[in-house]
């Protein structure tokens, strides 16, 4: 008996060991020799960075408190120490673009370039498949109207590094009634059904009795307290959100409900699920992930540029999904996810259209303005949104002198610019409720004017103003430019695009040629 256990465990050992060594030569690699990833403070990678540059000190970011000593520069005399922005229509070489021709093949290839380089980083070349499970399929309401909903999670393939696991969460809502694929609208934000479908009251009863059940075997004193009140049920199924309640707040549906009742459906896609926001989540995330947990090098990407990316991988999947017209999906996002929404729009041209909501620094607002936020807002704090070279145009003294904003090779008008000539809305809100100065609506305004000629180039329609970025004045609040398939619209809202959603979808609807549902 003994001899026989033992001949079977060495058996065994020699069955795994043979195992182990028919196993792709990759994957042992990387079981065995990949080294745990780093583990940084924010402060601690932000050096890392510096030291990589050859930077000994950056200058400080402006304070958005008006009463600091510091505080950021909000009068519009001194709002453009650096005037000409570079030129969207001239090649490096000074040569003018005057086809459609030269913008493809020629500008619009400078441009990405300079932004991969020195702004929002470069994606990598060995990015993992990303494999979508749909998790859970339910039929819903939004407001009155059935949907379907999906839970999906997109599995990033990380046997090439096994320490760092990312699984892209999404939500897909759609009409439950559409007679065909529909557009839809991505956007940045948490995930989560609309409205979970309940069980019925018998079964929420058969539930409470198993629940009851449960905790009795687990605290049988619980049975006297059961007894005493036995209307009590641990279980309640929640009040259907559509039904009748308390009368809404005045203003305008939310945003989901707005796309649903135009016939659109939408997704919600979340950005912490592909990649922290802050700087201590750089060696994990995709970006760490690729990096097999180690600290990035200056032209790698940074958090904006991975939200893009994980949008790019949403929208591999919504293209499979036959009730979605994959050819009219847009992209959403508000503040820093307004920034992301323009990164997406620019790098990923199989998105349609974008709404971008009040930006700012990183995304439509001027690099180059001195008005609220800076570019020292983003090189000495978010710095983890772009990439490394980006800190180098914030920098006092280094091994290479000072560098400042005039010096960066693009600016947001050229971001703005290769999203042309799909249709492009950029969306702010007034300071007096809440959608800050800090954000310089009047900048944002200027580089969408100097984006302009690229649509007009490629056959879009633009703002229908001049094309003088030096002398543009935003027109009223409540008042857009909607004519073309680039657009501008201030609302008299907070720090939000809900207001200008309504206009959003009359607007898209009709450069789509759709008529909305009924």
């Amino acid at each position: 008996m003994f001899e026989s256990q033992s001949f079977r465990r060495l058996t065994h050992g020699l069955a795994a060991a043979s195992a182990f060594f028919l196993l792709p030569f990759g994957y042992a690699v990387a079981q065995t020799s990949a080294p745990p990833p780093v583990t940084f403070t924010a402060d601690q990678d932000h050096q890392n960075m510096m030291d990589q540059l050859g930077i000994k000190a950056l200058r400080p970011g402006p304070s958005g408190d008006e009463k600091a000593p510091n505080h950021a520069n909000y009068d519009e005399s001194h709002a453009n120490p650096y005037p000409n922005l570079p030129d969207v229509l001239t090649l490096k070489n000074g040569q003018k673009v005057t086809t459609p021709e030269m913008w493809w093949k020629q500008r619009r290839p400078e441009i990405v370039e300079d932004f991969e380089r020195e702004v929002y980083g470069r994606l990598p070349k060995n990015l993992p498949k990303v494999t979508w499970e749909v998790k859970v399929t339910d039929r819903e309401f939004v407001g009155f109207t059935p949907v379907i909903a999906k839970e999906l999670v997109g599995h990033v393939d990380n046997s090439a590094y096994p320490a760092i696991s990312v699984d892209i969460a999404m939500t897909l809502v759609v009409p439950a009634n559409a007679q065909g694929p529909v557009p839809l609208l991505m956007m940045f934000g948490r995930t989560g059904l609309p409205n979970p479908t309940q069980p019925p009251p018998e079964d929420m009863e058969k539930i409470n009795a198993a629940v009851k059940a449960l905790l009795v075997d687990k605290d049988p004193s619980l049975a006297a307290i059961f007894h005493d009140y036995p209307g009590y049920s641990p279980l309640n199924a929640l009040a259907p959100a559509f039904g009748f309640g308390a009368p809404r707040p005045a203003g305008d549906p939310p945003t989901t409900q707005q796309l649903i009742a135009d016939g659109w459906g939408y997704a919600l896609i979340n950005p912490a699920s592909i990649q922290a926001d802050n700087g201590a989540g750089l060696t994990r995330g995709i970006i760490g992930l690729v990096n097999k947990g180690q600290p990035r090098k200056p032209e790698d990407w940074g958090a904006l540029r991975a939200w893009s990316w994980g949008a790019a991988r949403g929208l591999d999947y919504l293209e499979t999904d036959p009730a979605i017209d994959s050819k009219h999906v847009g992209i959403e996002g508000v503040s820093r996810y307004g920034k992301a929404a323009l990164v997406t729009l620019a790098f990923e041209p199989r998105f349609a259209m974008g709404l971008i909501g009040s930006s700012g620094e990183g995304g439509v607002k001027l690099n180059r303005r001195n008005f609220g936020e800076a570019v020292e807002s983003l090189t000495g704090g978010e710095y983890y949104w772009m990439a490394g070279n980006f800190m180098k145009y914030g920098t006092s003294e280094a091994t290479f002198g000072s560098k400042n904003p005039g010096d960066l090779p693009v600016d947001s008008h050229e971001l703005i610019a290769l999203c042309a000539p799909r249709l492009t809305f950029i969306s702010y809100g007034v300071p007096a409720m809440g959608d800050a100065k800090w954000l310089d609506q009047q900048g944002s305004y200027m580089a969408t004017v100097a984006a302009q000629p690229v649509f007009k180039l490629l056959g879009a329609h633009g703002l229908g103003v001049s094309d003088d970025y030096h002398t543009a004045t935003m027109p009223p609040v409540n008042s857009g430019l909607l004519d073309g398939e680039l657009a501008w619209r201030q609302h008299d809202g907070g720090h939000t695009d809900a207001p200008n959603v309504k206009y959003f979808l009359q607007w898209a609807d009709k450069l789509i040629g759709r008529t909305p549902a009924s």
